[in-house]
């Protein structure tokens, strides 16, 4: 019986993953340009790890032994549901080891039970970099990890057409600052309010700062009015200080946040905006926080998020502060390849296809590919002696650009141009050394 795709765990066709490879090794060569160091953590965390942080248990998944012994906890490990997680308890145990300020990123799956849905899935990859100090950290990198994500995601557009990204920040100090300023003591249930109005719109945001957390309709229409600032530049400052709210946090945060808008306008102008209705979640972050949106695709949300936290981990004598992005390659990917927007030239690395006269010649076959493989050109040796045009049928169909004779030619079966050429020194065009990927069109 035929198996029935398993929804929320998206997989690829060859071609696709094509695509997703090129993607990533773009993001690493971008991470490691900056001195980020690769680290993989373990797929499992104990739940009270993956539980400490935030309103997150719906979405763990349990892993349990199914040949458990008598007496054993099932329930004390769980997947990670992200890698900031995992990346703590990692620095937490590995302190001794590392330098700080550590440079790190890391790209693995992870896995969240939540309903699927299209941007959203159960399991997915993500990318992530983080800068790490030890006790204390300088504020610079806060704009460094947003310059870094940038390169890193301009980089996916200009090779291979992945939509236009634009970063939205804000620094939780200046919104904690705002609400302090206006009397507000629980300042994070404001944050949490205000971080649902792009998907229940101020009416029903201005409802639930009244009735659950208890503002007046004018406070809770100021904490909108400073919802909806959002500019390129810092003029944000001006208009922020209009409102006529007054609160040492405050002002850290507008000049924190403007330090970060004014970097991001020379270095890569017209991708960063203050956006002073992004709050994140999660109450770890505590002072500059990212969102991110790709071009055509808003209704995806943030595709790369994150932000800085004062205390990612700590062991009672030492606090490691740090700042770090994520960005959601599945998230990006899936649905631009589902979409036909992005797609690879070939669906298999192979460029040469050795043709066999006989079986009693495939020896020779496979020396030539052998001479081919040691000058770096992916190929591989027909599987079967047909007449020779059912193998040039079998590299087309494969989306072999190239087949290789025994006389010493190689033919382009694309134009059929057929020359004579030496395993020693015949090299493809550039372009059809490897799979090329590209928006479709």
């Amino acid at each position: 019986m035929r198996p029935k795709p398993l929804s929320g765990f998206p997989e690829f066709l060859p071609s696709g993953r094509i695509v997703e490879q090129a993607v990533l090794d773009s993001l690493r060569e971008t991470f490691e340009l900056h001195g980020f160091a690769s680290i993989e953590t373990r797929a499992v965390e104990t739940m009270d790890a993956l539980t400490r942080k935030g309103e997150i248990t719906k979405e763990v998944y349990v892993v349990r032994r199914l040949h458990a012994a008598e007496g054993e906890s099932g329930d004390d490990l769980g997947l990670h549901f992200d890698l900031t997680v995992p990346f703590a308890r990692y620095v937490l145990e590995n302190a001794g080891h590392l330098v700080f300020p550590l440079r790190r990123y890391q790209i693995q799956k992870v896995w969240r039970g939540e309903r699927p849905q299209e941007g959203r899935y159960r399991e997915f990859t993500q990318a992530d970099i983080d800068i790490v100090g030890e006790n204390t950290l300088a504020a610079h990198h806060d704009i460094e990890v947003a310059l870094v994500m940038l390169e890193a995601l301009e980089a996916l557009h200009t090779r291979f057409g992945v939509p236009p990204v634009v970063m939205h920040v804000n620094n939780r100090k200046l919104a904690e600052g705002f609400y302090r300023g206006l009397g507000v003591e629980d300042h994070m249930a404001v944050l949490q309010r205000v971080d649902k109005l792009d998907k229940i719109g101020p009416d029903a945001v201005r409802t639930l700062l009244v009735n659950e957390v208890g503002l007046s309709v004018a406070d809770a229409d100021k904490c909108l009015e400073l919802a909806t600032i959002c500019t390129a530049d810092t003029s944000f400052v001006e208009r922020v200080r209009a409102l006529g709210v007054e609160h040492p946090l405050l002002d850290e945060g507008l000049a924190a946040l403007a330090d970060v808008v004014a970097a991001a306008s020379v270095a890569v102008p017209g991708r960063l905006v203050a956006d002073l209705k992004i709050a994140r979640g999660l109450d770890y972050y505590t002072g500059t926080v990212y969102e991110t949106e790709m071009a055509g695709f808003e209704s995806l949300g943030s595709i790369c998020s994150g932000g800085r936290y004062d205390a990612l981990a700590s062991d009672g004598k030492r606090t490691w502060p740090g700042v770090g992005i994520s960005v959601g390659v599945s998230r990006i990917l899936v649905p631009l390849i589902a979409k036909g927007a992005l797609t690879s030239s070939r669906s298999v690395p192979t460029c040469v296809l050795v043709a066999v006269d006989a079986e009693d010649t495939r020896g020779a076959a496979m020396a030539t590919a052998a001479r081919l493989r040691a000058r770096g050109i992916s190929c591989e040796v027909a599987p079967k002696a047909d007449k020779f045009g059912k193998q040039i049928r079998y590299a087309d169909r494969r989306g072999i650009p190239y087949v290789w004779f025994s006389d010493g030619s190689v033919k382009d079966i694309r134009s059929g141009e057929q020359v004579p050429a030496d395993a020693d020194t015949w090299f493809p065009p550039d372009a059809d050394l490897r799979p090329l990927v590209a928006p479709r069109g």
